[in-house]
């Protein structure tokens, strides 16, 4: 069609000569835009979700917001991290821990930032730019000035390390592999190259560089990614899915739906013959149009709209679009294809003056007297008039409702900062330990924190070493009213403690008295060991609790020194990381946990008493007067081994030896120190007024804490 009107234009205006460049011109406008081949497939869906690392793999150009998996453009090796624990007389483990060092590929136009970030499926990073892992990660956002990124230069060198200019890469530096089976996992990102919706003629422009300027009245998306090398497949796809056609003008741009129209009249007969008007059988137009697109709702997975008529015909079309669109803007496209393709149907010649010279292929026109708009398709010279094909034009499809159906996103919580507590408990297990143990606990001030990397140090932190990382998540926060003492031989019906857990998503539960007595509900508040049998929430983070059981595992000494602001951790064996032999009874451990909104770390420390491994403190100290005067100091041992009295017996030793320090401290005279290997001790006669009695027990490791009586 081109081709005939520019010879005739050419001829018109410059004769022969005219007339032959203008058939050349108008050769190449209709092999190229409007009568060009079936070329090479658009790009599809599908090649947005898996990262490749292909040599000769396109990058897209990205528009608006889309998610992508981009490309794999520079790697190194995995790095092995080895962490030893044991010793000193307990077998050594070595444990094992990859990270990966890596660039990706994401868009071939400047983009302005990377918002949500995929690890096979899950959130690497939050919609509130939170990470939840160690990435090391940076944005070259695509600029023609960027430099090398300094990790790829310090790896290649710097005059080997390409600034990959105007091409939009992320770089991770020691991304951690434990979560990703130790390898580099399948990365999507969600990317934004410009602040919001774009045109998809603003999209032919760039695509086409320039050479297609922006027309009128075609559809915007949130994003699109123009992929492949195919510029004319690019623009085919946004084409066939807003219903635009070229505009042949001074440029050539392009026009969808209807819109400002010139008039023409038809100088012919007056009344259409039926040669002039045809209409193609229903069956020729689909009777249902499918379009696949981007769901940002559905985080930008796959959608499908499907838009149907009644009546005859088998005929389905497939629209494939890599866009991202609402679920109503896609179904208002697949049904505005649909009206499309049953308008267009009808077809019309009309014969126009020598003025409809100046209509350019692909205007819109109206024919006076009759309702609608049509699209020049074509035009031929005849009798000294101008015969116009034109195609009818459909009217804009009105807005359409649709649901993106079910959606389960990724968990996008907030990890916050790592809340630290280290200290040393009495063993709660069966047998005895060698050794001091360190327990430590950690959990986040969000519900999205999962774990922190330890490290442990002796020197007051001059020197580190790693410790591997934490256990699950504590349930842990600060006490906010400690209640007050009482005694730990009877329930606590007195007194309540009020405490605040580090973030909403923490719950505390009820204990029964079976549940208490196996264990339940035990929590460390300063340095006394509770058990809680009610636990009622206040609001907001708050929990009162009540029927306490004081001073559990010997640490009644503890019992109402807690202050506010003190530690609470709920103990539990799963959330506990325990490290045995770190130090000897009396050091101070410096410990450090890293997590990815931490900065530096967070640093806490622990004063290692003995609690693991000494013997606890006797109990039911007596004085009894014995025949002849003397006067008998009797006690019951407790062991470490064995808590509970389960056989109405006194507990198992626990030590290698039974052995007693005693300490007479009288109101006036020397301090006695006494030892005896039994639960008894006969007083020297003489002692009189008022006297301190601290008793101890020996033990492998060192004494217990002491016992007293005051007479």
């Amino acid at each position: 069609m081109a081709t005939l009107v520019l010879t005739t234009i050419g001829g018109a205006i410059g004769g022969p000569i005219g007339a032959m460049l203008g058939g050349l011109i108008g050769q190449t406008v209709d092999r190229e835009l409007l009568f060009k081949p079936r070329g090479v497939n658009g790009p599809r869906l599908s090649e947005l979700k898996v990262q490749t690392s292909s040599y000769g793999t396109p990058v897209p150009k990205l528009f608006g917001t889309l998610r992508v998996a981009g490309s794999v453009i520079w790697a190194t090796d995995l790095v092995e991290h080895r962490h030893r624990e044991g010793g000193k007389g307990r077998p050594t483990t070595t444990s094992y821990s990859y990270t990966a060092s890596f660039a990706v590929a994401l868009s071939a136009r400047p983009v302005l930032s990377v918002g949500r970030i995929w690890a096979d499926g899950k959130l690497l990073r939050g919609a509130a730019g939170d990470w939840k892992a160690k990435t090391g990660f940076r944005l070259h956002p695509g600029g023609e000035d960027q430099a090398p990124d300094p990790l790829i230069a310090s790896a290649e060198g710097i005059g080997l390390a390409s600034a990959h200019r105007g091409i939009a890469y992320a770089v991770f530096e020691d991304l951690e592999l434990a979560d990703y089976g130790n390898r580099i996992p399948s990365l999507s990102f969600e990317v934004t190259a410009d602040p919001g919706p774009v045109g998809a003629e603003t999209i032919v422009e760039t695509v086409s560089g320039g050479r297609i300027a922006r027309g009128n009245g075609v559809t915007p998306v949130e994003g699109f990614s123009a992929y492949g090398g195919s510029q004319r497949a690019v623009i085919e796809s946004l084409a066939d899915a807003a219903g635009a056609w070229p505009l042949m003008g001074a440029g050539v741009s392009l026009l969808s739906g209807t819109g400002e129209a010139d008039e023409i009249r038809d100088i012919g007969a007056g009344v259409a013959s039926a040669g002039d008007r045809s209409i193609a059988t229903v069956d020729q137009a689909p009777r249902r149009v499918t379009l696949s697109h981007y769901d940002p709702a559905r985080d930008y997975q796959a959608g499908v709209q499907v838009a149907s008529r009644p009546g005859a015909g088998h005929r389905d079309a497939m629209i494939e679009l890599p866009a991202a669109l609402s679920a109503g803007a896609a179904k208002r496209l697949a049904e505005g294809a649909l009206a499309r393709a049953d308008r267009e149907r009808e077809r019309r010649m009309v014969l126009a003056g020598w003025r409809a010279l100046a209509l350019p292929p692909g205007a819109r026109v109206r024919i006076a007297g009759e309702p609608g708009q049509w699209r020049i398709a074509g035009w031929s010279l005849e009798a000294m008039a101008i015969r116009l094909e034109l195609i009818r034009i459909a009217s804009a499809p009105l807005p359409a409702s649709a649901t993106p159906g079910r959606v389960l996103p990724a968990p996008d919580e907030v990890a916050g900062t790592t809340m630290l507590h280290a200290f040393e408990l009495p063993h709660l297990g069966q047998g005895t330990l060698a050794a001091p143990r360190l327990s430590i606990a950690a959990c986040g001030t969000g519900a999205g924190w999962r774990r922190a990397a330890l490290a442990l140090s002796l020197d007051g932190g001059a020197r580190w070493e790693p410790a591997g990382v934490t256990a699950a998540p504590a349930i842990a926060g600060t006490v906010e009213d400690p209640g007050g003492a009482a005694d730990p031989m009877v329930i606590d019906r007195r007194n309540a403690i009020i405490v605040e857990l580090a973030h909403a998503g923490m719950r505390l539960a009820d204990a029964d008295q079976p549940g208490l007595d196996s264990g339940m509900n035990l929590a460390l508040i300063g340095d006394e060991l509770i058990q809680f049998g009610e636990a009622e929430a206040l609001g907001g983070t708050r929990w009162r609790l009540t029927q306490l059981w004081r001073g559990r595992r010997g640490t009644e000494a503890a019992t109402g020194q807690a202050m506010p602001g003190d530690r609470f951790v709920l103990i539990d064996s799963v959330s506990l990381s325990m490290h045995d032999g770190v130090a000897a009874i009396g050091a101070a451990v410096a410990v450090l946990a890293t997590a990815p909104a931490d900065g530096e770390g967070i640093e806490a420390e622990a004063q290692l008493s003995g609690a693991s491994v000494l013997p606890p403190s006797p109990v039911h100290l007596r004085i009894a007067a014995e025949p002849g005067g003397a006067t008998r100091l009797s006690w019951i041992r407790r062991s470490r081994a064995g808590w509970r009295w389960v056989d109405g017996v006194d507990a198992p030793l626990g030590e290698e030896t039974e052995a007693y320090q005693v300490r007479i401290v009288p109101a006036a005279g020397p301090v006695l120190e006494l030892v005896t290997t039994e639960a008894g001790l006969t007083l020297p006669a003489g002692l009189t007024g008022p006297l301190s009695i601290e008793l101890r027990q020996a033990g492998d490791h060192g004494l217990s804490p002491p016992a007293r009586l005051t007479l």
